[in-house]
């Protein structure tokens, strides 16, 4: 092993220890960063890399960092306490019809925004909601379970829906349309096993009927925060309400698609998530005559970074030869054919995920696959089976992602004890059978769109 890759892969390990362990509650981007400085003042990244580096992640980091923004917005409309508010409608007091509702919730606040954002968003409303319900603690877990694995899976079936797939969509020279077509089918369907499985697994610990205090519950969600229309909580006031929640949330689903309409017309996404966050941040002013400076203090600007400072730490792994040995290990398990190479490539991204979290295990898939001189739809293909990995091979352990550190995180602060056990308990059941079935899905799909 040569100098440069010591000292490499000492800083890579020494930084993901820092980042899992978070010791005083540490945020993510600070080890990463110091990670990156290190790797930087060595010279094994130099300043012509830095320039490929933020042509890479600049407009993924832009999408991400608008949609959150849009999330930020549509708290302050009112909009999650709303939701919660529907879930209880729509459960009718049935503890089974209320699972269904969250994965359905989460699913969709995850394509609407990103994995990340969905947790910050879907945790603490069902913390408040299960609580408000008065459920016990082992009643409580697996709603709370299940819905931060479906929330951080669905990032799977469009690649707008996590930072990392963005970076890695512009390293394999994919569109976002592209991805979408040839991923949305397979990973959808195997987000829909992933829930029955998940509701199989926990079905005996979720409470058949909720309390009858549900009424109330409901009212007490349906004031909260409400901004846009305030009075009293008739009839027609909740119209109204759901009036207008619906017209923003068709705004946002317009421009999701107005995203993918861009990728295929080859325009920079970016500009349109950028556009449409003004367009929705002006929107709120007009309603709230809200300051939008507050917006700027509820940002995460810290996940911009850590995507830098972590691909700035692989573009040193790749630098000092870490991918040229992974491209002699992996070309011949990629010659034996393309159901084989999905299923050992989607594998080996996931066990990588899991020790190291799936930031870096994707991003050094993913530049593997690049030096390898495969055609097209075999790079694109393995790419997606390294997605189906990073998305969902990877929360086999709750270190897998950084969404599940921050759910973990969040519940923490709420004195929600969740175990390792606790966690084992579905995943080593779910995980493995979801990301299986998926990776066959996936082979089988491409070959059906590209006959």
């Amino acid at each position: 092993m040569s100098f440069e890759m010591a000292i490499t892969v000492f800083v890579f390990i020494m930084t993901m220890f820092v980042i899992l362990a978070r010791p005083g509650g540490i945020n993510e981007a600070w080890p990463a960063s110091a990670g990156a400085g290190v790797i930087l003042l060595t010279g094994i990244v130099s300043s012509s890399d830095i320039s490929d580096i933020i042509s890479k992640i600049g407009g993924a980091s832009i999408t991400i960092m608008a949609t959150i923004v849009m999330a930020v917005i549509l708290e302050s409309f009112g909009f999650f306490h709303w939701a919660a508010a529907r879930l209880l409608h729509l459960a009718k007091g049935s503890g089974y019809r209320l699972y269904w509702y969250i994965q359905l919730l989460c699913f969709l606040m995850t394509l609407l925004f990103n994995n990340d954002g969905s947790i910050l968003i879907t945790t603490p409303i069902l913390i408040l909601l299960l609580k408000n319900l008065r459920l016990k603690p082992h009643e409580q877990l697996p709603y709370l379970l299940s819905g931060a694995l479906i929330a951080t899976a669905s990032s799977a079936p469009i690649g707008v829906s996590n930072i990392v797939n963005l970076i890695a969509l512009k390293i394999v020279h994919m569109s976002l349309y592209m991805h979408t077509a040839m991923m949305f089918v397979p990973a959808t369907l195997g987000l829909l096993f992933m829930s029955w499985l998940m509701f199989i697994v926990v079905k005996k610990k979720l409470p058949k009927e909720l309390p009858n205090s549900l009424y109330d519950i409901e009212e007490i969600f349906f004031t909260k925060h409400f901004h846009p229309l305030k009075g009293s909580v008739s009839v027609e006031t909740k119209r109204k309400r759901t009036k207008f929640m619906l017209k923003v949330l068709l705004f946002v689903f317009v421009l999701r698609c107005l995203l993918f309409v861009a990728s295929y017309l080859s325009i920079p996404i970016e500009l349109v998530a950028v556009l449409g966050s003004l367009i929705l941040l002006g929107w709120r002013w007009y309603h709230l005559r809200t300051n939008p400076i507050d917006i700027l203090k509820k940002t995460p600007w810290h996940i911009l970074i850590f995507a830098f400072s972590m691909y700035v730490i692989i573009y040193g792994l790749h630098n000092a030869g870490l991918t040229a040995m992974l491209v002699q290990v992996c070309e011949p398990i990629v010659s034996q054919g393309l159901l084989q190479a999905s299923f050992i490539m989607g594998g080996l991204v996931s066990v990588l995920s899991n020790l190291f979290n799936n930031h870096p295990a994707l991003m050094i898939g993913t530049i593997t696959l690049t030096e390898m001189g495969l055609d097209p739809i075999t790079l694109k293909t393995i790419y997606l089976a390294n997605i189906i990995g990073s998305d969902m091979g990877s929360l086999l352990l709750p270190i897998g992602t950084l969404a599940s550190l921050i759910w973990m995180d969040i519940l923490r602060k709420n004195k929600i004890n969740v175990t390792w056990n606790d966690y084992l308990s579905v995943s080593l059941i779910v995980i493995p059978l979801t990301t299986a079935v998926t990776l066959f899905l996936l082979y089988y799909w491409v070959q059906i769109i590209f006959s």
